[in-house]
């Protein structure tokens, strides 16, 4: 099983993956992708089996990447984690076809909570 991870902080995407370990997704092999753009072409070329995504990016957001993958027909599992996690940025996330939306703080259980099910 393939993890993309994208975001545009090394750090931010750091602490996912370590997050990601401590939830039990330690066999996984885990991709980075530094913006929604660098996502978007890794989809393509890694063939990830789930898309942890950052919202705000440069180049292009998070939910413009979900939005681009789905148009290109995609049914890549793509879920949010992000700072901010308002009711209008979740109806947007599930909107565009994104299966969960992680807002921070997280822990190990929060994404084994969402996960476990996308994984399975």
């Amino acid at each position: 099983m393939k993890i993309l991870v994208a975001d545009d902080s090394r750090v931010m995407r750091q602490i996912v993956i370590r997050t990601l370990r401590q939830a039990g997704y330690d066999d996984h092999d885990i991709v980075e992708a530094e913006d929604g753009r660098d996502a978007y072409e890794k989809v393509q070329s890694e063939g990830p089996d789930l898309v942890l995504s950052d919202w705000n990016m440069p180049n292009m957001t998070g939910l413009e990447c979900l939005q681009a993958l789905r148009g290109s027909g995609s049914s890549v599992p793509f879920g949010f984690v992000t700072s901010e996690g308002s009711a209008e940025m979740r109806e947007k996330a599930a909107d565009a076809g994104a299966l969960f939306l992680i807002a921070k703080p997280f822990t190990a259980d929060t994404f084994s909570e969402h996960l476990d099910a996308v994984l399975a």
